[in-house]
């Protein structure tokens, strides 16, 4: 099969678009360029003219919003249903104060010291929105993060646009956020498992394929930073505040779609030792890996396998 690819950073992230026929690849990477720039004006918390940031700045007011931030509202609060808070996209106050408040590439590697002071986030159940009319409104001091679904959301969507603009196949990696559509390679999409997302394809490395829906990795390793002698990183419990502290450094799921996937990962990186659990009902193929290095393979997931040429 006649494959093409092209590789950039969006949204803070490596971004990788795998398209047949090759012939594809140029309208497709329009494409999920027009849905990323979208995601971003809508739900970026780094940007003060997003929707998303002047709805944080001002709480107390009904907000109409646009159908893209609906739909990412609508995606986050489903996720916070579906795993009962774990994945909350009101930790945005949480992370602020952690240090995480710009792009990451931006963001000071090291700073001055902090204290770390427990709090529960404010809860999803504490927003109002109306998702037929497009409203929400936020009580004060409250701040909404849509990071935690946002990324696969667009992963998803871009996905779906670069078929639409005339692709056979289409893979759209955004980090550790995977979405395939269309056709898949005779012997599906190879992917790649590991923690870091931006680190080189290489042979002798573990991989998946898959055929259809998305794939997800959240790890605690990657995104890290420092102030004083504490090193924090990005996946926020809820229940305190703080950098989740479980079992799991890393997990990867599959599943219909990337937001499904996402969704899953991120919570079980929250959940520690429940994750087994919460997978194993859910069905859903999944590598978890401890802060050992020891891997667990739930739902499937194939035994070792390593990336061919």
């Amino acid at each position: 099969m006649n494959l093409a690819l092209t590789d950039g950073v969006a949204l803070g992230c490596v971004m990788r678009i795998v398209v047949t026929p090759s012939l594809a690849l140029g309208a497709a990477r329009q494409a999920v360029e027009d849905v990323l720039r979208a995601i971003d004006a809508a739900c970026s918390r780094f940007r003060m003219d997003s929707e998303i940031a002047q709805i944080n700045i001002a709480p107390e007011v009904e907000h109409k919003v646009s159908p893209l931030l609906a739909l990412a509202l609508g995606v986050a609060l489903d996720a916070a249903r579906r795993t009962d808070g774990a994945v909350d996209p009101t930790v945005g106050g949480a992370v602020r104060l952690l240090g995480y408040d710009r792009d990451f590439d931006l963001l000071p590697p090291a700073g001055q010291p902090i204290r770390l002071r427990p709090s529960r986030v404010p809860g999803w159940q504490s927003l109002r929105f109306d998702a037929r009319r497009r409203l929400i409104w936020l009580p004060r001091g409250v701040e909404v993060d849509l990071g935690a679904t946002a990324k696969a959301l667009a992963a998803d969507l871009a996905a779906e646009a670069a078929l639409a603009a005339g692709s056979a196949g289409v893979l759209v990696s955004l980090g550790g956020d995977i979405a395939v559509r269309g056709q898949a390679p005779p012997c599906g999409w190879q992917i790649q498992v590991c923690e870091d997302s931006g680190a080189p394809i290489a042979d002798g490395e573990e991989a998946i394929t898959i055929a259809a829906g998305g794939l997800a990795t959240s790890s605690t390793t990657v995104r890290r930073w420092r102030r004083g002698e504490l090193e924090l990183h990005h996946i926020i419990d809820p229940s305190n505040g703080l950098p989740a502290g479980g079992r799991w450094r890393t997990v990867t799921v599959a599943a219909h779609s990337c937001v499904a996937a996402n969704t899953a990962s991120t919570e079980a990186i929250v959940r520690g030792d429940g994750a087994v659990t919460s997978l194993r009902a859910a069905r859903l193929p999944a590598r978890l890996v401890d802060r050992e290095g020891s891997i667990v393979r739930l739902g499937g997931w194939p035994a070792r396998a390593l990336r061919s040429a």
